[in-house]
C-alpha cells in the first residue's frame, strides 16, 4: 500500500480527556477517532490491527478450543432476557428498547441468551453434544462513566465462546481447551498474561478464571504468591488466604471463657479506633458487625430471623428475594469484600443499609449492631467461626444498644451463623492459603474471562434433550469471553515508548514501511524495488511516497508504530537504513539486500510469538 492512497490522520497532541497511553496513541496515530461519550470509530489503521486481533482469536479457537462460528444479532427480544431472568437483575447497564410493535427489545450487553435459545430449538439428542459455538460481535452496556478511550467504553467488540455440553466431566474438558487457547492467543500478542482465580458475578455459575495483564490504571486489584511452584493468584473480589490468629495486645491468643456476657456503656464509642482506646485492646479482639441490604437474592432464608417481612417473588428462573437483609459479622481489624458477600447470598448486589434499616433490623445505630440482638440472618465470617469451630473467644462486640458494648462474648455459645463463609478481602502482606508465603498485590486489567456456567441458563430456558437412557436432561454450559477493543489498547500499553506505539508483529497494521527521504529520482527506483519485492512475497509493507518532510514521515511511522523501517536517503545509497522500530540504532544494509533482510527479520518476529 502506498501512503498516497491510504487515510493517516495523525495528531500531534492528543485531546485533553485522553489520560492513559493507549487512549492518547490511539487517537495520536490514527487508530481511533471518539464519536460520542464512551464511543469509538477505527479508522483503516485501527481496523487493520483490529481485524488481526479477531483473526488470531479465530485460529486459535477453531484449532485449539474446537469452536465454530456464529453470528448472533446485536438486537435481542426481550424475552429471552426474562426468561433467564436478568431482564430486572441486569440493571442500568442494559439498553432497553421498544420496536414499532411495543415488544421489548435488548441491545446485547452480552449473549448467553442469544446462544441458549439457537441451540435450544435445535437441540434433542445427546449426539449433537457438545456444540461448542463462538461469535465476535458488537456489544453495548451504558456504563455510568466510561473512560480511557475503548479500554472502557460502552460500545465494544466481545469474543465470546460458548459449550452446552452433556455433563461436568464434558464442561471440564470444553474448559481446558478454551484455558490451553487462551494461553496460545495472547503469546502470539506478546502479552504477558497472569490467570487468576475470579468471581462469576451477574453472569453466574461455579468455575471462573480470569486472564489479567498487569496495568497502573487496572480496575482490578490481583493478589499474586511470590512463590512461583505455587503460582497462586486471584482477584481480591475471590482471593482467600491462611486464616491467622485473633491475638490480644501482647500478641496472645486467647481462650475461651466462661465469664457471662458484660454490658459495658461505652459514650461517644463509635468507630474500631474509638474502641481500641476505650478498652485498651487490639483490634483483633472486636467482632465488627454490619448490615447490608441485599438485592435480588435467590437463597430460601428458611426460618431465617426477620424472612417473614420479606416478599419472595415467583420466577421461571428461580424464586428470588428483590429485597432482603444480612448481619455480617467479621474480626474488626478486617474488611468485608462485597463481591464474596453477594457471591455467598446468591444476590446481584449488596450494599450497607441505610440509618433507619440498621435500626429496623439491629436496634441500635451504626456503631453498637451486635450479633446477639439481630433481627436479620447473622453470616459469620471464617475469622470469627469456622467450620464449627469458634476462632475468637472473650471477645467484644456491640451490644444491639446505642451507646453500649459487650464483653466476654463467645461466638457459639452467645450466638450461632446462619451462614457461615469466607467473606474476608485479603489484602497485601496476608498469607498464602496453598503455601504460606506474603501476598503481594498489582493492579491489573482484565482482558479475558472463562465460566463454568453449569445450568444457569438452561434450567431458566428449558433446555433440554434426550439422554442416552432415554430421558430428557438438562445440558451444563460454559462461557469464555476476550474483550477485543481492551486487549488492543493493552498491547499498546505493554508496548510504546515517548515516540509512539511500539506493535508486536502479530498484530501491526503493517509489518514494513518503507520511507524515501523523498520520492523521487534514485530514491523513488530503490523504493519501489524493495517494495515490488516484499509486496511478493506477502509482506504487508507501507511506501511512504507522500511529498512530505523527512521528520514528518519518520514522526509518523514511529508513531503509528509498524515493525520495521527501511529509509532510502541519497547519501547512503548503494545502502539504506534498516531500522526495528524497538531497536535504539539503525545500521546499513546493502539496497540489494534489504528486501531479503526485512523478510527474515518479519518471520522470525512472527516466529517469537508462535514459540
Amino acid at each position: 500500500m502506498k501512503a498516497s492512497k491510504f487515510y493517516i490522520s495523525t495528531l500531534r497532541e492528543a485531546p485533553s480527556e485522553a489520560v492513559i497511553t493507549s487512549h492518547k496513541l490511539m487517537l495520536r496515530a490514527g487508530i481511533t477517532r471518539k464519536l460520542g461519550n464512551g464511543l469509538y470509530t477505527y479508522l483503516p489503521l485501527g481496523v487493520r490491527s483490529l481485524y488481526k486481533l479477531e483473526n488470531i482469536i479465530r485460529e486459535e479457537w477453531n484449532e485449539t478450543a474446537g469452536a465454530l462460528e456464529f453470528k448472533p444479532t446485536v438486537i435481542i427480544p426481550g424475552d429471552l432476557w426474562k426468561e433467564s431472568g436478568r431482564w430486572e437483575t441486569m440493571g442500568p447497564q442494559m439498553l432497553k428498547a421498544k420496536n414499532r410493535g411495543e415488544q421489548d427489545m435488548v441491545v446485547s450487553p452480552t449473549a448467553e441468551e442469544a446462544y441458549t435459545a439457537i441451540v435450544r430449538d435445535g437441540l434433542d439428542s445427546y449426539k449433537q453434544l457438545p456444540v461448542n459455538l463462538y461469535q465476535i460481535n458488537t456489544k453495548y452496556r451504558d456504563e455510568i462513566r466510561p473512560r480511557y478511550g475503548v479500554m472502557r467504553g460502552r460500545e465494544f467488540i466481545m469474543a465470546d465462546g460458548y459449550t452446552m455440553n452433556a455433563d461436568d466431566e464434558s464442561l471440564d474438558e470444553s474448559y481446558k481447551a478454551y484455558e490451553k487457547a487462551y494461553f496460545r492467543i495472547f503469546k502470539r500478542l506478546g502479552l504477558k498474561i497472569i490467570p487468576v482465580r475470579a468471581d462469576s458475578g451477574a453472569m453466574g455459575g461455579s468455575g471462573s478464571e480470569e486472564f489479567m495483564v498487569e496495568s497502573p490504571i487496572g480496575d482490578d486489584t490481583l493478589i499474586i504468591c511470590p512463590n512461583e511452584k505455587c503460582g497462586y493468584a486471584a482477584n481480591v473480589e475471590k482471593a482467600e488466604c491462611a486464616q491467622d490468629d485473633s491475638t490480644n495486645k501482647k500478641g496472645e491468643k486467647v481462650s475461651a471463657t466462661d465469664k457471662p456476657l458484660e454490658m459495658v456503656e461505652t459514650p461517644n464509642v463509635f468507630s474500631i479506633e474509638d474502641m481500641e482506646k476505650f478498652f485498651d485492646e487490639s483490634p483483633k479482639m472486636f467482632i465488627k458487625c454490619l448490615i447490608y441490604r441485599v438485592i435480588n437474592s435467590s437463597l430460601e432464608f428458611k426460618d431465617a430471623a426477620g424472612a417473614e417481612k420479606w416478599k419472595r417473588v415467583k420466577d421461571p428462573a428461580g424464586d428470588y428475594f428483590p429485597l432482603s437483609y444480612v448481619c455480617v459479622c467479621i474480626r474488626s481489624d478486617l474488611d468485608v469484600n462485597e463481591a464474596k458477600l453477594a457471591a455467598t447470598l446468591k444476590a446481584s448486589e449488596v450494599v450497607l443499609a441505610e440509618d433507619e434499616e440498621i435500626l429496623e433490623y439491629a436496634q441500635a445505630g451504626h456503631g453498637f449492631v451486635g450479633p446477639m440482638t439481630s433481627k436479620c440472618p447473622l453470616v459469620v465470617d471464617y475469622s470469627v467461626v469456622k467450620d464449627g469451630v469458634a476462632l475468637m473467644h472473650d471477645a467484644i462486640t456491640g451490644a444491639g444498644k446505642d451507646g453500649y458494648h459487650v464483653k466476654h462474648v463467645e461466638p457459639l455459645r452467645d450466638f450461632t451463623p446462619y451462614i457461615n463463609a469466607d467473606v474476608r478481602t485479603v489484602k497485601e502482606g496476608d498469607k498464602c492459603a496453598c503455601c504460606g508465603g506474603t501476598f503481594y498485590s498489582r493492579k491489573g486489567n482484565e482482558l479475558g474471562h472463562i465460566f463454568k456456567l453449569g445450568h444457569k441458563y438452561t434450567k431458566s430456558m428449558h433446555v433440554t434433550f434426550l439422554g442416552q437412557n432415554g430421558k430428557p436432561q438438562e445440558p451444563t454450559m460454559g462461557c469464555y469471553g476476550i474483550g477485543v477493543d481492551r486487549t488492543l489498547a493493552s498491547i499498546i500499553e505493554n508496548n510504546s515508548d515517548d515516540k509512539g506505539i511500539i506493535w508486536p508483529m502479530s498484530v501491526a497494521p503493517f509489518q514494513v514501511c518503507i520511507v524515501p527521504i523523498k520520492y523521487d529520482g534514485a530514491m523513488k527506483e530503490e523504493a519501489d524495488k524493495i517494495y515490488e519485492a516484499l509486496r511478493k512475497a506477502g509482506i504487508e509493507v507501507l511506501l511512504d511516497d507522500r511529498n512530505e518532510r523527512p521528520g514528518v514521515k519518520f514522526a509518523d511511522m514511529e508513531l503509528i508504530g509498524i515493525p520495521l523501517r527501511i529509509t532510502v536517503g541519497d547519501k547512503n545509497l548503494p545502502n539504506v537504513e534498516f531500522k526495528p522500530r524497538a531497536a535504539t540504532e539503525s545500521e546499513l544494509v546493502p539496497a540489494s539486500d534489504a528486501a531479503e533482510k526485512a523478510i527474515q527479520f518479519v518471520k522470525d518476529e512472527l516466529a517469537k510469538l508462535q514459540a
